[in-house]
């Protein structure tokens, strides 16, 4: 893990801001949507990326009753 050197406080509701330097480099807009991780004493923040349920691929991806679904996976439960 590569550290930036960059220290935010927490406001009073516990949000931090990321840097606008962090959000062109992972090219995080307005209101997208990142995955928070816990590892240890590490708190991990990843872009969000919706993956197939049961293969985890994240192409093709379709949302079936709230599930994503990919279309090799549709295709194998459709047999």
């Amino acid at each position: 893990m590569k550290s930036t050197g960059i220290v935010r406080p927490l406001d009073t509701l516990g949000r931090v801001v990321l840097p606008i330097e962090l959000r062109r480099v992972l090219g995080l807009g307005p209101k997208d949507p990142v995955e928070i991780y816990v590892d240890g004493d590490y708190i991990l923040l990843k872009k969000y990326q919706p993956s197939c349920i049961f293969c985890e691929s994240m192409e093709d991806i379709t949302t079936y009753k709230g599930k994503n679904v990919c279309a090799s996976c549709i295709d194998m439960l459709g047999k």
